[in-house]
């Protein structure tokens, strides 16, 4: 059985077929890159797996049926997501920003933190930011980073929440070279250490460099699927979206 197994997944806008029929498994420690042309349905497809946009086809997580569920539901049982925007809370630390997301507090524990102060962060925070190389960033604002720092910031915080799968939606926009090639190796780890990925960027190296399978939309459908290596060199993939230099 797959961790994650999406099936027939459709989103229609009025008349307009935003995606038809997608199907989408993944294994623990996977890393899976979804890519496609503006408009190919990438984002509307993480909306619809995460809860966010209404669907029809099925959603399974770990063998439990999520597709009758709300966003927060998914997000609990360990469907987990960033945003393209990658907003933090700039008025709270970055530690704080991961306690937040780790969530589990009781109105008891928040009250004894308001009459004694700020408490030492959770384990589960240092364990996040350490994964992503960011431990030492933990007690500095959000303003006080680099646009790479933050983005691995947002990384950490969906890993504070502990989740089976993590959707990352463009998590390299705005990143030059070097810092693109660093978050590829963090998000290479963090599957490597047993937590799922569904990568969806623009950045080709980055796919192309990380990702265990790749999985091409193009108008709201699948039209390949593979290895990087055979999903570069489809006839089909190279007209729709990496043009003819990809394999020069």
């Amino acid at each position: 059985m797959s961790l994650l197994a999406a099936r027939g997944v459709s989103v229609s806008y009025g008349g307009v077929h935003a995606l038809t029929d997608v199907d989408l498994t993944v294994e623990p420690g996977q890393l899976i890159g979804l890519i496609g042309p503006n408009g190919a349905g990438k984002t509307t497809f993480i909306d619809a797996l995460t809860g966010f946009t209404p669907h029809r086809g099925t959603v399974e997580l770990d063998g439990r049926d999520l597709t009758q569920a709300s966003a927060q539901v998914r997000a609990r049982a360990g469907l987990a997501r960033t945003w393209q925007s990658g907003d933090l809370f700039d008025d709270l630390s970055v530690g704080e920003n991961l306690a937040v997301a780790a969530g589990g507090h009781t109105w008891w524990a928040n009250l004894t933190q308001t009459l004694r102060g700020p408490a030492p962060a959770p384990q589960g925070v240092l364990e996040s930011l350490a994964r992503v190389g960011m431990e030492s960033v933990i007690d500095l604002a959000p303003t006080d980073l680099s646009q790479g720092q933050r983005k691995l910031v947002g990384v950490a915080r969906a890993l504070a929440a502990r989740p089976k799968v993590i959707c990352l939606d463009e998590p390299a926009a705005g990143l030059d070279t070097g810092e693109s090639q660093r978050l590829g190796l963090r998000l290479r780890a963090v599957a490597n250490a047993g937590t799922a990925l569904i990568l969806v960027d623009h950045d080709m190296g980055l796919i192309l460099g990380i990702c265990d399978h790749v999985v091409v939309l193009e108008f709201g459908e699948v039209i390949a699927a593979g290895l990087p290596e055979t999903v570069r060199a489809d006839p089909a993939v190279i007209t729709a979206y990496l043009g003819s230099s990809v394999n020069q």
